[in-house]
């Protein structure tokens, strides 16, 4: 945004400095970026008054003027601009003088006659793109005068950063207002002076609006026999200086209001009008509408227009059409001003590529009972600079007035907030200066009823926020937060933090490959997975259709990472994802429950690109992996069941300890794979870490001495039959409570193909904590734990 500071004083009498100005703004958090002085080329241009014009000796397109600069003797200039003429006031460039456009003014002779200076145009001084002839400055000027000081050109203009939020800054009146309040000074509005004749304009227009909710507020004024031309001087400057281009006076008006009071506006041509009413509603789909600019856009449902009676005239709160604009035959102005729904106007100028000034304004809201003043005043211009006669009343629609929506304030939870003393008389200050109603319910709850154009004030902390930046961020010292809890008591959050990084330091370990994926998802990739509906949380404004909606499992994400991986090469995948599950709760107080989650996924060759035999991952990988993580948490005893109808997984092994569900883990159903590329297969786990975190915190470490002396092992092989689980045979085996039996584990495994039975070979460990070992020790010790075995299973030894 760019601000004027002559405008600004306008509004406010402001007297101090350019740096001064722009620091306490940047304090305020309007970051000012630049300071330019738009004419500063300008600057040596003096005012002349021209005392004769005779007639070149030796050019008929010459003349020889004696022109009155207000320091000693006229200057003779040779001119050849054809409206020069005694008794004009020119802008006149003296010998030294350097033009915007680098040229150095110098004493030239022309045709055998001296020049001593160059009478300009409003192209040679920057003020134009253009011009015909010298520019005539207004009578009654004083010579040697400065043409920036009298022309009142905008000598200092400052670029300012502008926040989404702070959308009332967009406009000279909303940086006068921070200006106002930040300098104690008062804050003078434009004047509007409305000379009304003719017929009632409400009586010859009606408007239409079916959908409140994209159109709150439309008005329309008329303002007839109005002669279009140049704008007046010191309004193309003052847009020149803020760096929009004068188009004609018409134009200029609504440009100069919407850069002045931040509301845009439109100049319909009325005699371009059919009917006798304006609709602003939908577009249809597909519907072709020529802009301003010359181009044809294709319009959706989601864009908002503008019709009379026959036709689409504009592209609401973007841009006009060219089948209404106004031209050098225009004679009657329909003036529009409207409010538009801020996220229909975003996205159709962001679709379409279409941003412009209007545009700009309108996504971030304006002030709707401003616009009314807004429009006067523009009235009221058109009037002066086009000769207008403005019609009485106003054609209105206001479906959804405004509202104002008071916030409650605690003094005291400002100042325990902000870690800072304030009083309550700044912070009423503040608000007032803000143009905030301030009612004081009490000394500690107040209530603030902010202006209309400050949409971006919704809660408390927005108002306590509004105290900070006035009062100074930069004065607000740093300080560490108190610590409340005592560091020798851990809560859960401070345990969470390090078993989730133990989570991710196990995986690495591993061999697993980190993911991280969007929390946001798509209701069909949900659908897809034959998750319920039930429980998923709707994203109130998606970036697209594929994330419109929350995560309940991990799976979405980690099988969209495999599709990515597969579709670049890497085929052998061994990937995980450490992250939060989201499903509706309206027990807690977010309405959403997070629970963390760990996913596994493995697809492709077991041992990579090595040149092993081709093998690929199975269920006894993933296995493998989950019991690792038990067994690196110290959690043993677990149990795994097969789980029937799971919607994503077949087979399906639900994993659980102690009562409690750990998680599943499987292969992923074909049909679901192949949607994700991965047709040889993938394994996937997803765990729940907090039910992890919560058992691996109920477990006590133990510590024991190394074994002082060796074991000694005997091996044994069982023939069992083919449904009997080696699960079940280790049971079994460390139920023998055998004082010198160590450890039972699984050597070998032979299961014949359509045997009823199978092979299984046992590496059975003895040891004795104080001896060692004898022969006749071990062999009383396996003959008891092989006859236990054999009465307690159907087995048999081989």
């Amino acid at each position: 945004m760019l601000l004027s500071l002559n405008w600004l004083r306008e509004f406010v009498p402001y007297e101090g400095s350019v740096d001064t100005l722009a620091d306490r703004l940047t304090m305020l958090g309007l970051e000012v970026e630049g300071v330019s002085r738009p004419f500063a080329a300008t600057a040596d241009v003096v005012v002349g008054h021209v005392l004769t014009r005779e007639k070149h000796p030796d050019a008929d397109k010459l003349s020889v003027c004696t022109v009155d600069v207000g320091q000693g003797e006229p200057l003779q200039i040779v001119c050849g601009a054809a409206n020069v003429a005694a008794g004009l006031s020119v802008p006149v460039a003296r010998i030294g003088t350097v033009l915007p456009g680098g040229l150095t003014i110098k004493k030239s002779k022309i045709r055998g006659v001296e020049s001593f200076g160059m009478i300009c145009s409003e192209s040679e001084l920057g003020l134009a793109e253009k011009s015909e002839g010298i520019l005539e400055l207004p009578a009654g000027l004083k010579p040697g005068k400065t043409l920036a000081e009298a022309m009142n050109l905008d000598d200092v203009v400052l670029e300012i950063g502008i926040t989404p939020n702070r959308a009332d800054c967009l406009s000279v009146l909303g940086l006068a207002r921070e200006a106002a309040m930040a300098f104690g000074l008062p804050l003078t509005m434009p004047s509007v002076h409305l000379k009304e004749d003719g017929p009632d304009a409400s009586t010859l227009v009606s408007i239409r609006i079916p959908e409140p909710e994209l159109c709150p507020v439309y008005r329309a004024r008329i303002i007839r026999g109005v002669e279009i031309k140049a704008s007046p001087a010191w309004m193309r400057y003052r847009l020149t200086a803020m760096g929009q281009r004068p188009v004609n006076n018409i134009v200029d008006v609504t440009n100069y209001v919407m850069l002045e009071l931040g509301q845009p506006l439109h100049a319909f041509d009325r005699n371009l009008l059919a009917g006798d009413y304006i609709e602003i509603s939908r577009a249809a789909e597909g519907t072709r509408f020529n802009t301003l600019d010359g181009q044809e856009r294709v319009l959706t449902t989601r864009d908002l227009l503008i019709r009379d009676g026959a036709k689409a005239v504009a592209l609401a709160g973007v841009m006009g059409g060219e089948n209404s604009e106004i031209s050098d035959r225009s004679t009657e102005v329909l003036l529009e001003c409207a409010v538009f729904n801020p996220a229909t106007i975003r996205k159709t100028a962001r679709r379409l590529g279409l941003s412009s000034e209007s545009s700009y304004r309108y996504e971030r809201g304006v002030d709707q009972p401003g616009s009314l003043f807004a429009m006067n005043r523009a009235a009221a211009l058109m009037a002066e600079v086009a000769d207008g006669r403005v019609l009485p009343g106003i054609a209105e629609a206001e479906p959804k007035p405004w509202k104002p929506s008071p916030i409650g304030f605690r003094p005291a939870k400002a100042v325990s907030l902000l870690g800072i003393e304030l009083s309550n008389d700044f912070c009423r200050k503040t608000f007032q200066g803000l143009g905030c109603e301030v009612e004081l319910k009490s000394a500690d709850a107040w209530t603030i009823t902010p202006p209309p154009a400050r949409q971006d004030l919704e809660r408390e902390v927005d108002l306590i926020e509004e105290v900070a930046r006035v009062y100074g961020m930069d004065r607000i010292p740093a300080a560490m937060p108190k610590m409340l809890k005592s560091l020798e008591v851990p809560d859960r959050l401070g345990a969470e933090v390090p078993f989730m990084g133990r989570l991710k330091t196990w995986a690495c370990g591993a061999g697993l490959r980190e993911t991280v994926n969007y929390s946001f998802v798509g209701q069909q990739e949900l659908d897809l997975l034959g998750l319920p509906g039930e429980g998923r949380v709707p994203v109130a404004n998606p970036l697209s259709e594929d994330q419109n909606v929350m995560r309940t499992e991990l799976a979405p994400g980690l099988m969209k990472a495999v599709r990515h991986n597969l579709s670049q090469g890497n085929a052998t995948l061994r990937l995980f994802e450490l992250a939060k599950a989201f499903t509706a709760d309206s027990a807690s107080e977010t309405t959403v429950r997070e629970a963390h989650r760990l996913g596994i996924a493995l697809c492709g060759a077991r041992f990579g690109s090595f040149p092993w035999p081709e093998e690929k991952v199975d269920y006894s990988d993933l296995k493998g992996l989950v019991e690792q993580l038990l067994s690196s948490l110290g959690l043993s005893g677990a149990q795994y069941a097969v789980q029937k109808d799971h919607p994503w997984l077949s087979p399906c092994v639900q994993v659980s300890l102690d009562g409690r569900v750990l998680g599943v883990m499987g292969r992923v159903l074909q049909d679901v794979a192949d949607s994700y590329e991965a047709k040889a297969g993938l394994w996937m786990a997803e765990l729940d870490a907090e039910a992890l975190m919560a058992l691996h915190q109920h477990r006590s470490i133990r510590f024991r001495g190394l074994p002082k002396f060796p074991p000694s092992r005997r091996d044994v092989t069982l023939v069992m039959p083919s449904t009997l689980s080696v699960a079940e045979v280790l049971g079994a085996a460390r139920a023998h409570k055998a004082a010198i039996l160590e450890d039972v584990a699984v050597h070998d495994l032979f299961e014949p193909e359509g045997a009823t039975e199978k092979n299984v070979t046992f590496r059975i460990t003895y040891r004795h904590a104080e001896r060692t070992l004898t022969d006749k020790d071990v062999d009383k010790a396996h003959a008891g734990l092989c006859d236990a075995l054999s009465k307690a299973l159907p087995v048999r030894f081989q």
